[in-house]
């Protein structure tokens, strides 16, 4: 099933389903980013100027959309608790809200690539930058387990993504070349396959064994224990997906556009049609439920009964 939210200043509307049309109001950067929550029931979009938009329960506490920025935002990662999140620029600025505290960034720095990610640490004591070249910039209690910047890339780094425990992390580019550093698992790539359109980002599952690769067509490739549930490659859409986050730890995830849609991608659970009483029955308990057939067929009964009486009178 595909639920499309149009995102408002600091909640999200939920619309019809795909299909109908959406109505999203009007944004004055796009959104470049898609976070998710520690419960997985709310979200946050940023967007290039920094901007902050909110879904579901997830908490609004600040942003940059009213500062002069040097260069624009183009990620953010959300603390522990959900009562923060950081926002990074491409020259490695980093904005820190809330609960989320300043590690350091790469703001005063010469870079040989932009910064175009952030991830942050299990505990919310420190986050990774990523750059384009897949250079890694580790801060407060994030290690550095490695990076790409030495190497040549075939296509350059769109993002990143860190192991459940903290102690590895994926890059990700946008040819959907996948690079492992850590105790973070190889499940696969779209490396060596024609895209359609580039891999703009990637979302972990909870136990760490796989990955999702989301294009910018809104195409969605799974490795290791991540399961399909649904894409938007092949739709009409009016606008680039730009990021994917998981909706909740075990199922469905989500997928940002650049004009603030979120399309909630989540399979839907077969029919349970056992019997009344079982576990796992989504059918009602007794009295009713058994009363229902008895009373068929005493109508029954009642029906054949006139309809022998009937037939003698006729005779």
């Amino acid at each position: 099933m595909i639920t499309v939210a149009s995102v408002g200043l600091a909640l999200a509307a939920i619309a019809e389903p795909a299909g109908s049309d959406v109505v999203t109001p009007h944004l004055n950067a796009p959104i470049v980013g898609i976070a998710n929550g520690p419960s997985g029931s709310g979200y946050w979009l940023v967007a290039s100027d920094g901007g902050v938009f909110t879904g579901g329960n997830a908490a609004f506490s600040g942003s940059a959309g009213n500062l002069r920025l040097n260069r624009p935002i183009v990620g953010m990662a959300v603390d522990s608790n959900g009562l923060g999140y950081w926002l990074v620029a491409s020259d490695g600025g980093v904005f820190s809200f809330g609960e989320a505290r300043f590690f350091g960034s790469t703001g005063d720095l010469h870079l040989n690539r932009a910064i175009v990610g952030i991830a942050a640490t299990p505990d919310g004591g420190g986050y990774w930058l990523v750059a384009s070249d897949g250079g890694v910039f580790s801060f407060g209690d994030a290690s550095f387990y490695g990076s790409t910047g030495n190497q040549r890339l075939n296509r350059p780094v769109v993002g990143m993504a860190a192991t459940p425990n903290g102690n590895g992390y994926w890059l990700v580019a946008s040819d959907g070349g996948v690079f492992t550093f850590g105790d973070a698992h190889f499940e696969g790539s779209t490396g060596g396959r024609a895209l359609n359109r580039p891999i703009v980002d990637m979302a972990v599952t909870s136990d760490g064994r796989g990955y999702w690769l989301a294009a910018a067509d809104g195409g969605v490739f799974c490795f290791g224990d991540a399961a399909f549930d649904g894409s938007e490659a092949g739709a009409t859409l009016n606008q680039t997906i730009v990021g994917i986050t998981p909706s909740t730890a075990s199922e469905g995830y989500k997928l940002a556009g650049s004009g603030g849609v979120v399309f909630v991608e989540k399979s839907e659970p077969p029919p349970v049609l056992n019997s009344p009483g079982n576990p796992g029955s989504n059918l009602p308990e007794a009295p009713f439920a058994v009363a229902l057939p008895a009373l068929a067929l005493a109508l029954l009964g009642v029906t054949l009964l006139f309809r022998r009486r009937r037939a003698a009178i006729d005779s």
